[in-house]
């Protein structure tokens, strides 16, 4: 064999054979969220060998950092139909269909009896550091799709699979600050005074921003959730910094939102700018951050130049966030350059052409790569598209689970029914206030004041969508 590229030599390809087939192998579930425990619902309804590998230390481990903060959506869009099924069938009573749950009520009441059914199919502290294919980096060819995939862990264990749902989301890489797309000049200097979405403002970090000066930047549902709950503190200064000239996407749909919780809000939010208790600095490009003992000055640059200078004690970076696909690098994917997405789900969850409502339902097909067996779903499936909602990942892990068990004719039977949501962006809420008793993850027990609600999965600047 020869390792020179010129002159006509043949180059011989070895051919790697799997010691194991792929075919005895489990299917691996990255992330023990509500997506990814409804994936190994999926599998364990047909059947399927699967075990489900979970980064933190506890189920949907980043569900519990907004574990305080009520959806939009009630929970009959928020439970899956093959996880509703084990569950009763275990003596399980599904919570009111209409009630908006806390994400810790998300995970008490639902995502943790579904993961006790899997038993030690579910490990907890198990983060996959790197995807690639038994024996084959990206470049080779002959004979790959007939070898196992290799799942690498953080702390150097190695285990095979037969195929791959990465349902790992992208709570843990939010977007930076900087209003370009870069980190702003001083950004990482800051420190714990940048925040990034939804702090528990009402409860465990109260003192952080109780008598303190907060500029939250952001235009989607995590910044107007903030600002909501900031609003609650009689001696907090609040200034709310965003790229657009004005907030009127911000505030939404108001009556005409299908969500009631999502859309009442955005008409609140206005209320609080146009009252002065929220600062509104509109056309706001953030370009460096410089910290003075307990405080941080904020400098924006617009693309004419022009510069405006905030003074704040804290940030709340609600910027979004995006997809991390660096643990495939060794995989074949193929990736929308806009987006982050698969190309052929791109056109589908523009943000500039769709809203979460409007996002048609989409299955395997939409999801597959050049790579057989590797399907990214759930708001990591949607790269940085803000247009995610849970419904649509279990439509998504159904179609994909049943390509993975060979049934492709309900692999391509894709359906989904969504409440129409006349606009997307962020509209926050006070609807079914009256129907909060017990605020799960809020300090001091019944609320005398409206508690602040919350997409589940992606926001972004220009805009998110609900759970």
């Amino acid at each position: 064999m020869s390792d020179r590229c010129c002159g006509t030599t043949a180059v011989e390809i070895e051919q790697i054979v799997a010691p194991a087939a792929p075919g005895a192998l489990p299917v691996v579930v990255i992330g023990a969220g509500p997506v990814g425990l409804a994936a190994a619902a999926h599998l364990a309804e047909r059947g399927q060998d699967f075990l489900v590998l979970e980064a933190g230390e506890r189920v949907a481990a980043s569900v519990a950092q907004w574990g305080h903060v009520r959806v939009f959506s009630p929970w009959k869009y928020n439970i899956d139909a093959a996880a509703k099924r084990l569950l009763e069938a275990d003596g399980w009573s599904g919570p009111d269909p209409e009630w908006l749950p806390t994400g810790a009520e998300l995970i008490s009441d639902y995502l943790a009896p579904l993961a006790k059914l899997f038993g030690d199919k579910v490990r907890l502290g198990a983060k996959a550091a790197a995807i690639s294919r038994l024996g084959y980096d990206r470049v080779r060819t002959n004979g790959r799709e007939d070898v196992p995939f290799l799942i690498r862990l953080d702390g150097g264990e190695e285990l095979r699979a037969r195929a791959i749902i990465d349902a790992s989301g992208t709570y843990v890489t939010p977007n930076v600050l900087g209003a370009s797309g870069l980190p702003a000049y001083g950004e990482a200097e800051a420190g714990e005074l940048v925040d990034h979405a939804l702090p528990d403002v009402l409860g465990a970090d109260r003192a952080a921003y109780e008598g303190r000066h907060t500029l939250v930047v952001g235009a989607g549902h995590s910044a107007a959730t903030t600002l909501l709950a900031l609003a609650q503190l009689d001696n907090a200064q609040i200034t709310w910094a965003i790229r657009a000239g004005s907030a009127g996407r911000s505030y939404g749909g108001g009556a005409a939102d299908a969500l009631p919780a999502r859309g009442a809000l955005g008409t609140r939010l206005r209320a609080h700018v146009e009252s002065g208790r929220i600062q509104l600095l509109a056309g706001f490009f953030t370009h460096s951050v410089t910290r003075s003992g307990g405080q941080v000055s904020v400098v924006s640059r617009d693309p004419s130049g022009a510069e405006q200078t905030v003074t704040v004690d804290r940030i709340v970076a609600a910027t979004g966030y995006r997809p991390d696909h660096s643990i495939a690098s060794e995989l074949r994917l193929d990736l929308d350059p806009i987006l982050g997405s698969t190309r052929r789900l791109a056109p589908l969850i523009d943000p500039n052409q769709h809203s979460c409502g409007t996002v048609p339902a989409h299955g395997v097909d939409e999801l597959s790569h050049p790579e057989p067996g590797y399907y990214a779903v759930g708001v990591k499936s949607y790269g940085r598209a803000p247009t995610f909602l849970m419904a649509t990942g279990y439509e998504q892990v159904r179609s994909v689970v049943a390509a993975i068990a060979g049934d492709w004719e309900a692999a391509r039977d894709v359906q989904l029914d969504l409440p129409k949501t006349g606009v997307c962006s962020s509209n926050l809420a006070e609807a079914q206030e009256q129907r909060v008793g017990l605020a799960t993850g809020i300090s001091g027990g019944l609320l005398a004041t409206p508690l602040p609600l919350a997409t589940v999965g992606a926001s972004s600047d220009g805009g998110g969508c609900c759970g």
